[in-house]
């Protein structure tokens, strides 16, 4: 796109997911930039001009943004919305996950169960993009996404609205099914091979597990988070 491009895109408010930008672009348009997107919550990458020049948009000029198919929510908006609709707020706050098939499996059980918005970090998660909305059949563009920038702020904007923030881990003495899901609640998600982020973790209410029959090192997040919300709709219902 260039540098141009995309402040006009940022300026003029087509939402974008990720800017790309060149670790050795200097000057005015990158500082300009760099503000815009700070201000607008759009996370601002910096790689080699290769990295760049492996997109094939032609004459980059340093600079490249991806354009979001996504409409990205504040959370407080959807707290707020939800809570005033009378219903009993149910959220889903990802942390790590990059895999955009397990994203967009998410995206298409949460909404079939009735969860109210999905919480990202606005780095350390799979783009948004084509695929990630294909995997979830459209989900993506249907359910509300707020992306923040620190899940640990997330978490206490949460717990100021009165909706506790539960941790879904591998191993907890308190199983799944006995967790009330009717509760105005947040569900922590993490990635397979890592987990929740400790720090995170810490700030949660609440762990539990999904009680399994044999020995196994964890279940696939996606399959996972389907057994915990049919569990929070049953209850629900």
């Amino acid at each position: 796109m260039g540098p141009v491009a995309v402040l006009q895109a940022l300026a003029q408010g087509p939402a974008l997911d990720r800017i790309y930008l060149d670790t050795k672009l200097q000057g005015a348009d990158a500082g300009s930039i760099r503000k815009l997107a700070a201000e607008h919550g759009v996370p601002v990458l910096y790689v080699p001009a290769i990295k760049l020049d492996n997109f094939n948009v032609g004459t980059h000029g340093g600079c490249i943004a991806q354009k979001s198919r996504v409409q990205y929510s504040d959370l407080q908006d959807v707290i707020s919305q939800t809570i005033e609709s009378g219903q009993s707020p149910l959220f889903l706050i990802l942390d790590g996950i990059t895999d955009i098939r397990n994203i967009g499996g998410i995206a298409r059980t949460a909404y079939c169960t009735g969860v109210h918005a999905l919480i990202i970090p606005e780095r350390g998660v799979g783009a948004l993009q084509e695929d990630a909305i294909l995997t979830s059949a459209g989900a993506l563009e249907k359910i509300a996404v707020c992306r923040v920038p620190s899940l640990l702020k997330a978490v206490d904007t949460l717990h100021l609205n009165g909706i506790q923030v539960l941790a879904a881990v591998m191993r907890s003495a308190t199983l799944v099914s006995s967790v009330d899901l009717t509760l105005p609640i947040a569900i922590v998600l993490g990635s397979e091979d890592k987990g929740i982020y400790p720090a995170l973790q810490k700030q949660c209410d609440l762990t539990f597990s999904i009680p399994m029959q044999n020995d196994f090192e964890s279940l696939n997040v996606s399959v996972a988070t389907g057994m915990i919300l049919y569990e929070a709709m049953k209850q629900r219902m």
